[in-house]
């Protein structure tokens, strides 16, 4: 059950529901393939079965970050492909379909992956799993050392300091990655790590000017727009919480419950603090309805390795759970 809410949380609630129903709509499909059993049904079943495939892996690949995604695509995607060509148009050359996609992702794991990477990364997480964040800033160093141009090292590490308390190198970090980034998504993302920084060591000032540059590089992305208004909240800016949390950003294509809790915590207080209160009441019945995203927070918050989120969030999420409770007013958010 733990690896399956930590992989729910990977993809997002909007992600897992599609792969559930890509799972029911294929499944359904073979099923009823096979229980027609015509001279066609082994081939709906195939299609089915590699439709469910093709969709899974854009799912994933899809949650995933920018190199990341683009190195798993090239690698899984023409697997993909050779065995929906082997199937629909050459069916009686698909054990060399089967062979060819199985060869391309021996070969394609061969170009794509990065000499130290997986190795060092695997010991940088094991090691932050049993909480040696030392050890696993130790390993992020060995292959920064062997691969000192590469941004998505740096944002690594910067995590891992976070997580050890050690914001300045944290910073300086997302720094070397908003230098070294080759395109303005990446940029975005070392600017958003540096806001966060600052956030958690509560220079909201400074992390505010980040986060602005942050959106400004990523406007369409609705992080960018969820922690500039996550910083206006703290800065007490209510015009700018409403401008970033609602004319910036759409609420309902926030993929992930929980955070759709967080904002619409924020816009209510945002309204309360301008002194218009009846306002929030439609942001209460919002949060009544996602409500089981207290539920998640609760979970992540609880980990071991959770010490940022709790720094920065546990306050927030507190106040969720009394207002769902009942046990404070509408009032009590100013």
């Amino acid at each position: 059950m733990r690896l399956l809410n930590e992989f729910r949380f990977f993809l997002g609630e909007k992600r897992f529901s599609a792969l559930l129903w890509l799972l029911l709509i294929t499944g359904l499909t073979s099923t009823a393939a096979l229980l027609v059993d015509q001279e066609w049904s082994s081939t709906v079943q195939t299609v089915a079965v590699l439709a469910f495939l093709g969709g899974a892996v854009g799912i994933i690949v899809s949650a995933m970050d920018g190199d990341q995604r683009y190195r798993w695509g090239a690698i899984l995607f023409p697997a993909v492909l050779a065995l929906l060509i082997g199937a629909l148009i050459v069916p009686n050359y698909f054990g060399f379909a089967v062979g060819a996609a199985l060869g391309w992702l021996v070969a394609g794991w061969l170009i794509f992956r990065r000499s130290r990477e997986p190795i060092e990364y695997k010991r940088a997480v094991k090691a932050m799993r049993r909480g040696d964040l030392d050890e696993a800033v130790k390993a992020m160093d060995a292959i920064i050392k062997q691969e000192p141009n590469t941004a998505h090292h740096y944002r690594f590490r910067a995590e891992l300091l976070r997580l050890a308390g050690k914001l300045p190198r944290a910073k300086s970090d997302y720094e070397r990655m908003k230098n070294l980034a080759k395109t303005d998504t990446e940029r975005a993302v070392a600017y958003n790590g540096m806001a966060e920084v600052d956030l958690q060591a509560k220079l909201y000032a400074q992390a505010l000017k980040s986060a602005e540059k942050a959106h400004e590089l990523a406007p369409e992305d609705w992080v960018t727009a969820y922690n500039l208004g996550m910083i206006q909240d703290r800065l007490k800016d209510s015009a700018g919480v409403l401008q970033s949390l609602t004319e910036r950003l759409d609420l309902n294509k926030v993929p992930d419950v929980r955070h759709r809790l967080l904002i619409a915590l924020y816009i209510a207080r945002a309204h309360v603090r301008s002194g218009n209160p009846a306002a929030a009441a439609p942001l209460l019945k919002q949060i009544e309805r996602d409500r089981k995203g207290l539920r998640e927070w609760e979970l992540l918050l609880s980990d071991r390795n959770a010490t940022v989120l709790r720094e920065v969030l546990s306050e927030d999420v507190a106040l969720l759970k009394a207002l769902l409770a009942k046990e404070t007013s509408v009032e009590a958010l100013a």
